[in-house]
């Protein structure tokens, strides 16, 4: 299908090849021009999503894609010799063979994902670090010092957040046996 595979190249390519802050930036301000006339302008944090949404996707497609080249194609033909279906032979055989070789990647990309929600601070948003700036400019602590601490606390978070999805990853991996075999 040479017409998907372009199309989906083309968009692979777009959403790679964009900072996800010039994309939010686009969702947040030209997105709602393209919007047919009459048509409901979107809040932000469904632009945000949106944007966050195309952006993941291009970046688990490459994932995915690697991880299926990285099959040898022994195992399609032993699928075929088995007398599966090309469908049954992705989907029994060769996709999950695929997707248990990249979870490093995907939990890999989750992690950055995570770590690159601070963004939306950017076009207005209110995110973690936007609550603890909001909770240090309060007049009960603004003139006691507290950002230094507020802002540890906030890293921590995320420092926690991101150490406890790699550590599934971990666990994840040497329950399916990765990099064994």
């Amino acid at each position: 299908l040479p017409v998907v595979r372009a199309g989906c190249s083309i968009f692979i390519e777009f959403f790679r090849g964009s900072p996800l802050i010039a994309l939010l930036f686009v969702g947040w301000l030209i997105l709602p021009f393209f919007l047919p006339v009459g048509f409901p302008t979107p809040d932000l944090v469904t632009r945000a999503l949106i944007i966050f949404v195309l952006f993941t996707s291009a970046y688990v497609a490459e994932i995915v894609r690697g991880g299926l080249q990285a099959i040898p194609r022994g195992q399609r033909e032993a699928a075929q010799a088995l007398g599966l279906s090309p469908w049954k032979q992705t989907r029994l055989v060769i996709l999950p063979q695929a997707l248990r070789s990249v979870i490093p990647a995907l939990v890999g990309q989750a992690i950055s994902l995570y770590k690159d929600t601070t963004l939306v601070l950017i076009i207005g948003q209110i995110e973690l670090l936007a609550v603890a700036q909001n909770v240090t400019q309060q007049e009960a602590f603004i003139a006691q010092g507290y950002i230094v601490e507020t802002l540890v606390f906030v890293s921590l978070i995320y420092w926690v957040g991101s150490y406890w999805m790699s550590r599934e990853s971990q666990r994840l991996e040497a329950r399916l046996g990765v990099g064994t075999r």
